[in-house]
């Protein structure tokens, strides 16, 4: 069975074309290997290996193409490579490299096929392969939904060991000695007499040899650095202040601007009065714009003073202007016409309702838009000239980008030099285009200048992309103190058609991202239907940290929790008699475990506990919290993921952690809210996420017994809303069915 399904792969992609965006390819575009970028600009004595690796007499340098947005990528990638080349991280250099097709995701695919995670049926097979080629074709350099490991662990392994076979062929060719009998360790081959030979003493002959492909990589066994404890690369950096952020970066000649855009998002500006600003110390130039004015000063702060004082008056929105019509819209769509796709239909939902009569259990639940809120505000440099422009920038689409600027100034893609920066977070904020857009635009304006625009904190949240709005209506039933049924419809506009749209590359089909979370629901309910509705777009959305994960992850768990305490059931023991996968399984035993469950509590405590599958992940999380007299206090949180294997445990202790404080923080205090057609929060005090005295006691646990590795930048953040409601609930009795929880209850 399993050589028929690779067979039929391998004859589906070969064998007929696949198409995406207009673009066809077949047999030769897929099995060709796009040209490595390190060779474009080598000098002689550089060895070349791959796209990953290139080594002269001056040093190493480790190519991370994926984009640090704070989560150690650039380290993670490093560590892959350094593993299998025998180098430790003090003897290399990083650099993200230029865009360039030699990098393409193929991780994505996975997410981009409607199947789910644990589905390896030949339909799901072949679509998923089918993706891959999709990607590679079109060179898509993306970082994002938690692909950053999956997509790096074989591949920069692989590329660090063909360099280390190729310096040990070199060094044989140089000393005689057979292959057979050099080693390697920290960056040299070692002879058998203990002489080492520096990896950049061998680098010009070994960039005369074709690369040694033919390798085989190391026993887990004999790992130095993957799944041990290792020092992040920037670690140092960080903590002493000395990190260069994009926001940081400076370049000679450049002068400083800020940008007031419409605030009703996507509007255009219809005329301002800039003679405040324009007598204001340290400002060059006022600049309007189609959409809103830009400010040249001589320093930020200033451009900053002199953006404010301007006089616009701005267009409406193309969107509903108040928020209850945003409600309304949503509440609206539950309807033939707008369904998006019946994900999933176990059993005969309509009929096990229908004679459970008074069994039936019936709710509605909410999630509000919410911002991205990096703690870096948006900015990019941009220079144009004649026949180049160059970018600096921090962007998780870097080839995107280059054909964007390319097109907006009618210029070759090639023309156009990215400039990749770490970056102070993003949870999706920094896949959009606005700050790239707009400095553009100013550049053009001033070319051969270098422009440095910042966004005010505000002006970074009034134009955010938001998370998609939307809402769950439930009907469940139990009999005999068990789950009987369970019908979830879900409602929320795609955010995945908003962000498309504006890539240019609208998304065929249903959006798989509207009742993520819910429909791969690891349960056997014996009859359980999930419904997702596409709401009409409303304001402008995107991706946004798990994606629609956040929303129907919070919708289904909550409405299962329900549902189990009306049966009467204990809410962990039914979910282990639910569960029908055993990776989901094993999670949940594990927060089982470790939060010690069906222990006795004080009084006016209580116990939550969710789990959501997202990007291929099973996370089960449980909360405790105590309801005090001045608000729930929230005392400690048990996480537990499947993830097949942690490549830096310190790292994934913090990624998940951070995911925990963020999912908790959002559903506890934030939302996004329009009037006037313009978000009502326009900084951190408006939308606070959570503070340090709430924060609570966090332990974390990775599972690995899956071979298949997975990402975990996402996957905790689902669960953490439901599980909080849930603990709230078992606390108070009050059952939480809207986000933020600060409208219903108060927080110490």
């Amino acid at each position: 069975m399993g050589r028929v399904k690779t067979i039929a792969r391998r004859s589906f992609l070969i064998g007929s074309a696949a198409i995406l965006g207009g673009v066809a390819f077949g047999t030769y575009l897929v099995k060709r290997d796009p040209a490595n970028p390190l060779t474009a600009d080598a000098a002689a004595g550089d060895a070349v290996f791959n796209p990953w690796v290139k080594i002269n007499a001056d040093g190493i340098t480790l190519v991370t193409p994926h984009t640090d947005l704070g989560q150690g990528a650039a380290s993670m990638q490093a560590m892959l490579i350094a593993e299998e080349l025998d180098v430790e991280l003090d003897q290399i250099t990083t650099t993200p490299g230029v865009p360039a097709a030699a990098y393409y995701n193929t991780a994505l695919a996975a997410e981009a096929v409607p199947f789910r995670s644990n589905d390896d049926s030949f339909a799901a097979d072949t679509m998923r392969s089918t993706m891959g080629a999709v990607m590679k074709v079109l060179g898509a350099q993306v970082t994002g939904g938690s692909t950053s490991v999956l997509d790096s662990f074989d591949k920069l392994r692989q590329a660090g060991a063909v360099v280390r076979e190729t310096l040990k062929a070199a060094a044989a060719a140089e000393t005689g000695i057979e292959v057979s009998e050099l080693r390697t360790e920290r960056a040299a081959v070692v002879l058998p007499d203990g002489t080492r030979l520096e990896y950049t003493a061998l680098a010009a002959r070994a960039a005369q040899m074709d690369p040694v492909n033919d390798v085989t990589l190391r026993d887990p066994a004999q790992w130095r650095m993957i799944g041990k404890k290792v020092q992040r690369m920037d670690v140092l950096a960080k903590s002493t202040g000395t990190q260069t952020y994009g926001i940081d970066l400076k370049v000679d000649g450049m002068v400083h601007a800020s940008v007031r855009m419409n605030p009703r998002k996507g509007a255009p500006m219809l005329g301002f009065n800039a003679s405040a600003a324009e007598g204001m110390r340290g400002v060059s130039q006022v600049i309007g714009l189609p959409y809103g004015v830009a400010v040249i000063a001589d320093n930020t702060w200033r451009a900053f003073r002199a953006v404010e004082e301007i006089e616009i008056d701005w267009d409406k929105a193309p969107y509903p202007a108040e928020q209850d019509e945003h409600w309304a819209a949503v509440a609206a769509s539950f309807t033939p016409d707008r369904l998006d796709k019946e994900w999933r239909h176990d059993g005969d939902v309509d009929t096990a309702l229908a004679n459970a009569s008074e069994a039936v259990v019936e709710a509605e639940y909410r999630a509000p838009y919410v911002a991205h809120q990096p703690l870096e505000p948006l900015s990019a440099i941009v220079k144009v000239t004649d026949d180049r422009v160059d970018i600096w920038v921090s962007h998780q689409l870097p080839r995107f980008v280059q054909q964007r600027v390319a097109k907006k100034l009618e210029m070759d893609t090639d023309q156009v030099y990215l400039h990749n920066q770490y970056a102070g977070g993003s949870f999706g904020h920094r896949l959009e285009f606005d700050n790239i857009d707009v400095t553009v635009d100013v550049a053009r304006e001033l070319p051969g200048t270098p422009v440095k625009l910042t966004f005010r904190r505000e002006e970074d949240f009034v134009q955010d992309y938001n998370r998609q709005i939307g809402m769950a209506r439930g009907r469940g039933a139990h009999a005999g103190g068990k789950v009987t049924a369970l019908d979830l419809e879900i409602a929320t506009v795609s955010s995945s058609r908003s962000q498309s749209k504006r890539l240019g590359a609208p998304v065929p089909g249903p959006d798989t991202q509207i009742a993520a979370g819910a429909w791969n629901m690891r349960y056997a309910v014996p009859d359980l239907r999930v419904r997702a509705y596409a709401v009409p777009e409303l304001a402008p959305t995107s991706s946004w940290r798990s994606v629609g994960a956040s929303t129907a992850g919070f919708f289904a768990e909550s409405f299962l929790d329900e549902l189990i305490h009306a049966a009467g059931a204990d809410p962990m023991e039914e979910r282990l008699r639910l569960v029908n996968d055993e990776d989901a399984r094993r999670v949940l035993e594990a927060v089982a475990e470790m939060s010690n469950w069906g222990s006795s509590l004080g009084p006016r405590k209580g116990r939550g506990v969710a789990l959501v599958t997202s990007f291929g992940v099973p996370v089960a999380e449980v909360v405790e919290v105590t309801d005090t007299d001045d608000g729930i206090r929230i005392d400690r949180v048990w996480l537990a993921a499947e993830v097949g294997r942690v490549v830096d445990p310190v790292t994934f202790e913090n990624v998940v952690a951070g995911g925990v404080i963020w999912g908790l923080g959002h559903a506890m205090n934030s939302e996004i809210t329009y009037s006037d057609g313009m978000a009502e929060q326009d900084n951190f005090h408006m939308a606070e996420g959570m503070r340090m005295h709430q924060c609570p006691v966090i332990e974390v646990r990775a599972l690995e017994n899956n071979p298949a590795i997975r990402g975990i930048g996402e996957p905790p953040v689902p669960p953490a809303a439901p599980a909080l409601a849930n603990a709230i609930f078992a606390a108070t009795g009050t059952r939480l069915r809207e986000m933020p929880f600060f409208n219903t209850v108060s927080f110490v």
